[in-house]
């Protein structure tokens, strides 16, 4: 940062402050009624505090058995995405061919349409093939926009990869698996890997498609929304709440960490 950079005034500060207050007060809210005394309602402020929901929440096996699911779905979602939208990237950013804009476009449909729309489309194909519904179908609801977040960071690391890199390497005498492995794999590995933490992150936590595609089966997210309709325990509802804000807000952080910088990655230079 360069150390003659105007200062930002205090207005300007102030604003930035109450924003994020308004964004983050209602997580601060879940963390606190984690270890509130009162079981049944939540009053403000919390008639005591305790750490019991802890032990509580750690020997319900409901619980295990939908974490255990979240992530086995969002593992198994990634590796699909990592697989299928680095390919889509490579098609993409390293070919010309009639119709590529609009297959790009397509490529990223899944995420910028309503979550819903997804949910239903899927359902209704699912219907359709007379497919049962099952861990499977979770996967595959998850996986389609997983794709995306893959496939957004591949192609714009990509398209900052130099095309002589890969000529040169070939020239060599490199074939195409050790072009991919010494040339183009050092220069995007990055950039999967904070797509692979983002997919990670998102379907780890999603509800919208989760509720058309799951059938009988409950994620992490799903068992949430059931246990808040009920009257008793509700500190384990927030209890597994912090779960899914730490186990969410973790990958973000390191994607963030594994992507800066990206925009400096030149030719010759793995990032």
């Amino acid at each position: 940062m360069r150390s003659d950079a105007p200062r930002a005034p205090w207005g300007l500060k102030l604003a930035a402050g109450a924003g994020l207050f308004f964004m983050l007060a209602p997580i601060a809210l879940i963390f606190l009624y984690a270890f509130s005394s009162e079981e049944r309602t939540y009053q403000w402020p919390p008639p005591g505090l305790t750490m019991k929901w802890f032990a509580v929440t750690w020997n319900r096996p409901d619980v295990w058995q939908a974490l255990t699911l979240s992530v086995q779905v969002a593992a198994i979602s990634t590796a699909i995405a990592l697989v299928l939208g680095t390919l889509c990237a490579a098609a993409v950013s390293g070919t010309r061919f009639f119709g590529r804009e609009t297959i790009s476009l397509l490529v990223i449909l899944p995420i910028a349409l309503p979550g819903i729309i997804t949910g239903i489309s899927l359902r209704s194909a699912f219907s359709l093939m007379e497919i049962p519904f099952s861990f499977w179908t979770i996967v595959l609801g998850h996986a389609t926009f997983c794709i995306v977040v893959v496939y957004n960071n591949a192609v714009a690391r990509f398209r900052r990869t130099s095309g002589s890199m890969i000529e040169a390497a070939m020239d060599l005498g490199a074939d195409k698996f050790q072009t991919f492995r010494y040339v183009i794999l050092p220069n995007i590995g990055t950039a999967l890997l904070a797509g692979g933490m983002l997919a990670f992150a998102l379907s780890f936590d999603e509800v919208i498609v989760t509720t058309f595609t799951a059938g009988q089966q409950q994620t992490l997210p799903i068992w949430m929304l059931e246990e808040l309709v009920r009257p008793r325990q509700r500190p384990v509802t927030n209890v597994v709440a912090m779960v899914v804000v730490i186990v969410t807000l973790l990958p973000i952080l390191l994607a963030f960490y594994f992507s800066r910088g990206g925009d400096q990655t030149v030719a010759g230079m793995g990032k």
